[in-house]
Parts: C-alpha cells; structure tokens; sequence
C-alpha cells in the first residue's frame, strides 16, 4: 500500500490527488488467479485418469479428495425422487423462498430468449439466422463449506428457459453430507441428474463422459482453482462460461445513503472469502469518514469477522475523488462485478456507465437482492472483465447457425463476386466452385 494512503484502520483510505494513485489503485486491483505448475500437473493427471479410466477412476478420486468410502457410481447419483424428497422435506419458509426465487429468475430469463430471422432480398435470396439450444449443459455446485443454492438456480433456470434438453449437475458432498437446500433448488430448477462428485474430477466427466457420467456440451459454475483449472484444460472440448475471479463491489455514493447501510454493503462480498474486493468510491469526504466509522464499528459484530478483516484489509478501500464524472471514469476503470449507484438519481448516471457486470440502482437496491431473488443472474464477470463480458443468460445455452439460400439469380450475381475474391487469394476451386452456378446468358 503507498505510504501516503491512509491505513489507520481495517480499510485503506485514498485519494485520486494522491501522488501515487494510479499505481496503488492498479495494486489493489490486480489479479492473478492462474494456477502453478503443481495445481496444472495435478489436474492434468486427474484429467487423463477419468478420461481413460471413466467411473473407476471418479469413485477413486470422490474416495481421497472428499474422504467418502464407495465402490460404485451407484452410491454417487441421486434421481429426480431424491430430490424432490429433498424439497418436500424443506421447512415451508425455506421452500416458499426457493420458489419465489426460481420464480423471478426464471421470468427474468424468459426475455433473454433470443429468434431465429431471415429475410428475402430482391432476388429470391433467403438470408437469417438459426436459435439452437444446446443438448446437454453441466452445472458446476460448489459442496461442503461453500453450498450456494442461489447458484443453482441462477444456472440451471437459464440452461432450462433456453430449452437445453437435459442439465446434469455435479456437487462434491465431503464426509458424505448432502445439503438438502442444494438438492431442493435443483428439482426447482429443473435438473434431470445429480452426482455427487466434484473438484477436477467432476468437470473432467462432463466434459468427456464416462459409462454413468454423459458427456456435456457447456460446463458453467464456480469452483476453487482445481475446478477453475480443469475448466480452462477442457476447453475446446466443451465451452465454458468463465473463469471466475474474487467476488467485487464497487459502491459509487454520493454521501446521501446511511453509512450503515453501505458499510454492510461492502461486508456483503467481503465475507465471501479473503481475496473479494469491497471498494467505496465518493466525492464526499465527511461522508467516507461515516463509512470508515460505520464500518469499525460493525466489524465486531459480523460471523465472519475474520474474513471480512482479511478482505478488506487485503483489497478494500475508501476512494475520495472530486466529482461525479471522476467518480465514473474510475467506476469504468475498474469495471466492477457488482455496481452500486447509491445516489439520488441513478438514472441520470446510467448512460455514462460502460463496464459493469450488474448494476444496482439508488439507495435501496442492496447487491445482497441480485445475489439471490431480484431475477436478474448472479454469474458475473470478475477481475475487470467487464470491459469484455456479459453475465450469464440464457444466451449463453444457446448457439447460432447463419441461413444462406441462394435463389438462381442470386447465386450467379454472387458467384461473380465470390470468383474475383478467391482468385485473389489464389484459392481456385473456391473460385470455379462459385463460377458453376454463374449463369451464361
């Protein structure tokens, strides 16, 4: 941290008229979730184990990494029957809350759904395009500590609305324990198979199949970096959706929202893990001093406190900065996960924001709603990536064939066209595959 930064307390304090801003702002932000050679050697021997020896190979690994004792995948798959048992089971207000939540994810989804068009040019010529829904998607749930149901939802309902045909979910179940709300979300969202195996292992199935595992087209969902690692390997084999960084928050204030309110807002990613990033972007500066206070004041009360502390004082930080166009471009800069515009009027800040993963508007929109029921997805591009990235969708279960029906008229006008530009690049079959079809008349 530079030294002019204040650090008194558990979050860092800084300033864009620090001396030294930019290259403190590119510290904190930086990145680096690329695995050693150790991580890549042992994925890769994991990856080659299942891929030649199929289910053996997957009860072996579930039995060291996840301290089971089974001989068969038979003991690793749970049917539709389970998990509905699982819901069934549920207290009604757990269950109440996962429908709600399915609910409003799945009608946000639905207007994702992109068509197929075409259209008639002059000639005859029929151009367009084709929406395809893949056949098979695997979901991707982290286990044990970490039992997200959210994130069930959040990528099964897509894969579901896009009109996959059958989603297969792995999730690791260290020392054998299965978590019921995990389960329930599944029979919500509409999984047609679980098994309970994980980590390389899991994606190595998916992504290759094995004689009780079928073989999937789009991996999606987080993972430690043993997952994150496999699913960069296995790439090209089948798609991916990302490769998911630290959660973020960049809150952008004006100094009108209860500093407690945004202290939590920050502790609300941190406690994810100790590389989340919490940051705090304001033009006030009497307001960030409310912000820090709330924020020590608060700490001591949080469950995970020791999480928290970590996060923040690894990559957290108060930003003042001179006005709202400044606040922007440093909003743009970082190209946050989630964005919390906590102002009096959003709307008139929205155009000017170009890179940002979801974006929370006004003072009540706590990023906590878009983690689990808002509707909008929660599968959001990390690490900056939003300068390139969109969330996850329903588009991202789907794939698009390009439509070419060419009249005889229209053949001929092309063909004369596709000749001249194939001869040039000295491709003559391209060239007299195109001349057939010119007319002679």
């Amino acid at each position: 941290m530079a030294e002019n930064a204040e650090s008194r307390g558990t979050i860092a304090r800084l300033s864009t008229t620090d001396a030294d801003f930019d290259t403190t702002l590119e510290a904190l932000l930086a990145w680096e979730g690329v695995s050693d050679a150790q991580v890549r050697q042992r994925v890769d021997e994991i990856l080659h184990a299942v891929r030649t020896r199929g289910d053996a190979a997957l009860v072996e690994t579930s039995n060291r990494f996840d301290r089971l004792s089974v001989s068969s995948m038979a003991e690793l798959t749970l049917d539709k029957a389970r998990l509905r048992q699982a819901h069934d089971g549920l207290p009604a207000e757990q269950r109440d809350a996962l429908a709600l939540a399915a609910e409003r994810i799945r009608a946000y989804h639905e207007h994702q759904k992109p068509e197929s068009w075409q259209y008639t040019e002059a000639n005859g010529t029929v151009l367009g395009q084709k929406v395809t829904p893949l056949d098979r998607a695997g979901i991707y749930v982290p286990g044990g500590k970490a039992a997200y149901p959210s994130s069930v939802l959040m990528n099964a309902i897509p894969a579901h609305v896009a009109g996959v045909s059958e989603i297969v979910m792995v999730v690791p179940t260290p020392d054998g324990v299965l978590n019921e709300l995990v389960l329930a979300a599944a029979y919500l969202a509409g999984v047609d198979q679980v098994f309970t195996v994980g980590g390389a292992q899991a994606v190595a199935a998916l992504a290759y199949g094995t004689e009780s595992v079928p073989r999937v087209d789009k991996i999606v969902g987080p993972g430690n970096i043993y997952v994150a690692t496999a699913k960069r390997a296995v790439f090209g084999q089948v798609g991916i959706d990302m490769i998911a960084g630290p959660s973020e928050i960049l809150v952008l204030s004006d100094g009108g929202t209860d500093p407690e309110w945004l202290a939590m807002d920050l502790f609300s990613q941190a406690e994810h893990d100790e590389d989340a990033q919490a940051i705090l972007v304001s033009w006030d500066a009497d307001h960030i001093a409310d912000v820090e206070a709330a924020i020590e004041r608060l700490l001591p009360t949080m469950e995970r406190e020791p999480i928290i502390r970590a996060s923040l004082e690894k990559r957290g930080a108060l930003i003042a900065c001179a006005d709202r166009e400044e606040a922007l471009a440093l909003a743009n800069r970082i190209a946050p996960e989630h964005l919390e515009l906590s102002v009096d009027d959003p709307e008139s800040l929205l155009p000017g924001i170009r890179h940002a993963g979801a974006i929370f508007m006004g003072r009540y929109t706590a990023e906590a709603l878009g983690d689990y029921c808002a509707g909008p997805n929660h599968v959001l591009p990390t690490s900056g990536t939003a300068r390139f990235s969109s969330p996850l969708g329903v588009y991202d279960f789907q794939k698009r064939s390009s439509i070419i029906h060419c009249s005889a008229e229209g053949a001929s006008t092309l063909g004369r066209t596709a000749s001249v530009l194939a001869r040039g690049e000295s491709l003559t079959a391209h060239a007299r595959s195109a001349e057939n079809r010119i007319r002679k008349d």
